[in-house]
């Protein structure tokens, strides 16, 4: 079986002849500049980096990464994954391409300007009911568009002008880029709770703004849930078999009062949908996961993506396999691991017991990406531990 039909088959519960190792990897080959031959790498003097400096999300790295292969050296994505023997999950990270995408009516006197100020980069969204002010520094935002009810209205008014499309060439490279590598998966616009807290006002403020105007708060909520109806109106005719709920839940913020009030239903309708559709989906929940595990049986995804177990979680390997049930783990390997503070021998074990606990229902990765600081030779470990295992 190559990786593409193995990972549907672990979808449909069906048997395999291996487990699918998937590590995503952007995040350590970008910070590298690995896409870089030696000779093209950045130079700088003394008061700089030489050689293998990071820079990231525009911040600059000091500190000394293992140094990259030369065989890493100067290949794509898709290359470095063929030279660990590894599956791609992602259209964006594997084929550089996005299969969803969103756009603005033209006519719904809509726009935006961008500028630098102070080291940080100013978005200002003008609309006919009032204009929204976004603030990013470093690549992280400073400051989120909306503040309070009353800018819920502004950004109720862009959703309702703007629509969620499908892109079917951009799907079509990415399927050709993959080949036998995987199926093409991506992910998409957050749950209502969770776009509030990551993308719309930010965690500190959404609490707050829910606690003193709650009922404008969990209206807006729920005008956001309509304006997702075009999303899924989209997700189940695309050609996607398997597609994840990117929500980057911690538990420290859906805690499990907010997770069963906003979330599980809300959750269950999509999944039903995407499930009458004949699709697959996953969730990532990459933060804490432990005050949660005892509702993840209330959700009805087919998996559960970048949980991660001590010790860089919050939870034993065989508590997260009681939480998850008969649920597939994608991922399971701490990106700590990958780190050279830990040892080989470390790692070959914790490799060995995420296999023997979750498969068949497992498809491997780093929980959650691997970072510039891993050592690749330490993947290349994982690749031989799971060339040898049957499940």
């Amino acid at each position: 079986m190559n990786f593409r039909e193995i990972v549907i088959r672990t979808f449909q519960r069906k048997s395999i002849d291996r487990i699918v190792w998937q590590p995503r990897l952007c995040y350590w080959y970008n910070g590298n500049q690995v896409s870089k031959l030696p000779g093209e790498l950045r130079q700088k003097d003394q008061k700089g980096l030489v050689g293998n400096s990071t820079i990231y999300r525009g911040v600059i790295s000091t500190r000394p990464y293992p140094r990259v292969p030369d065989e890493y050296r100067g290949k794509s994505v898709i290359g470095v994954h063929d030279l660990l023997n590894a599956s791609v999950r992602y259209a964006g990270e594997g084929a550089g391409v996005n299969v969803f995408g969103t756009r603005i009516d033209p006519d719904a006197g809509i726009s935006s300007e961008t500028f630098e100020q102070d080291g940080s980069s100013i978005t200002i969204t003008k609309t006919p009911v009032g204009n929204l002010q976004t603030v990013g520094r470093l690549g992280y935002p400073a400051e989120f568009p909306v503040k309070n009810p009353k800018d819920c209205k502004i950004m109720k008014y862009i959703m309702d002008n703007t629509d969620f499309y499908f892109d079917e060439d951009a799907f079509k490279y990415a399927d050709e880029v993959f080949g036998d590598r995987g199926t093409v998966q991506s992910f998409f616009s957050r749950a209502p709770f969770q776009r509030m807290i990551v993308e719309l006002m930010g965690a500190k403020n959404f609490f707050m703004q829910l606690h003193r105007h709650r009922e404008e708060i969990e209206s807006f909520m729920d005008d956001i849930a309509v304006w997702e109806d075009r999303i899924y109106d989209v997700l189940v005719k695309c050609p996607l078999e398997v597609l994840n709920f990117g929500e980057n839940i911690d538990a420290n913020l859906a805690s499990p009062r907010f997770f069963e009030k906003y979330m599980v239903e809300y959750y269950n309708k999509r999944v039903r949908q995407l499930h009458r559709a004949g699709k697959f989906c996953h969730i990532h929940i990459d933060g804490a996961i432990r005050p949660l595990l005892p509702l993840l049986h209330l959700v009805e995804f087919d998996g559960i993506e970048a949980a991660t177990p001590k010790p860089q979680g919050d939870v034993e390997i065989d508590e997260l396999k009681e939480g998850l049930g008969d649920k597939i783990l994608l991922d399971g390997i701490p990106a700590v691991l990958f780190i050279p503070v830990y040892t080989r021998d470390q790692l070959r074990e914790f490799t060995l017991q995420v296999l023997d606990t979750f498969s068949p229902n497992l498809i491997l990765g780093v929980s959650d990406e691997l970072p510039p600081t891993a050592d690749i030779r330490m993947m290349e470990l994982v690749s031989e531990i799971v060339e040898k295992f049957e499940p």
